[in-house]
């Protein structure tokens, strides 16, 4: 595969993240509660990847029962809070801010790797960090103090779906030494559509199922903004390095952005979109560096 369809693949899977958003509003006005989206979004793709495994690969479902250690991070103390977070939060404030909160997800990594993989924290770490901090004040109208600030549920929701969605890199990477990649995300989804079906409350909203519309924003959810989102990110990896992959799929909050604006006609003020451009900054910043590090260990291994 070429870098520049690998890059297209990227980007196209970051754009489809970036319209979430959109989807997931019109099932709010549809009639559906969150954990009812959540429970959508989990239990669509779920199914999805289940078949495709199944009519593909059945070798991809074997673990170890004691591994489901694994996958109950992964699928529920990640997957199910960062959804219920990031929706409910689509909720209380808007798109764009809380498509940028989530984005506090590598900081909360940053901090969470040092903890159980013991990563330095470098001043470039630590100058990210403090970026993603000023631009998340900007964003939310802490800092400068203006009338377009959000609720403090609004905050501990944005937030806590960027914790929550940065456990999914912890958790992960202890799964991933013994799983391939495809069988730790079809666990992820297993795990996280059995936890939340029980509380889901879909039984009490079946007659919405028969709109059209509805049918089209959860297919919009569950496969175009998960299942193929994922599919193309995943492709796009193997030609790409990680660090530039991220930096590529940082197009998503922008687009949540464009999105909220032109769909919506949802607006922030100069200093929210400040903040906007400084979290999105701080990724960049981070990225970088894991790139430069990772050429010249290359360089190094060439040489000798």
């Amino acid at each position: 595969m070429s870098k520049r369809l690998a890059y297209l693949y990227i980007a196209t899977a970051a754009f489809c993240w970036g319209i979430i958003g959109v989807f997931i509003s019109y099932l709010y006005e549809l009639g559906f509660n969150p954990t009812q989206v959540v429970a959508i979004r989990l239990i669509t793709a779920a199914i999805v990847l289940f078949l495709y495994v199944f009519f593909t690969n059945r070798e991809l479902f074997k673990i170890k029962f004691s591994d489901s250690k694994y996958f109950v991070g992964t699928g529920i103390l990640s997957l199910v809070f960062f959804n219920w977070c990031l929706f409910n939060a689509l909720q209380e404030t808007s798109i764009a801010i809380s498509t940028i909160l989530l984005y506090t997800a590598p900081a909360f990594v940053t901090i969470l790797s040092r903890i159980f993989f013991k990563e330095p924290i470098t001043s470039r770490k630590l100058s990210a960090l403090f970026i993603t901090l000023i631009g998340c004040a900007f964003v939310i109208g802490v800092f400068p103090s203006t009338t377009d600030s959000i609720s403090t549920y609004g905050l501990i929701l944005g937030l806590g779906a960027g914790f929550f969605y940065a456990l999914y890199s912890i958790f992960g990477k202890f799964a991933l030494r013994k799983y391939d990649s495809m069988t730790v995300t079809i666990f992820t989804f297993i795990f996280a559509a059995v936890a939340i079906a029980p509380f889901s409350g879909l039984g009490s909203v079946l007659p919405l199922f028969l709109n059209i519309k509805a049918i089209l924003c959860i297919i919009g959810l569950g496969i175009v903004s998960t299942v193929f989102a994922f599919t193309l990110y995943t492709k796009g990896l193997s030609a790409v390095e990680s660090s530039r992959a991220s930096i590529i799929a940082t197009i998503e909050p922008v687009v949540a952005v464009l999105s909220s604006f032109l769909i919506f006609n949802e607006r922030l003020g100069s200093w929210q979109y400040l903040g906007i451009l400084m979290v999105i900054a701080a990724v960049i910043i981070v990225q970088e560096r894991n790139e430069k590090v990772n050429l010249e260990q290359g360089q190094e291994l060439t040489h000798n």
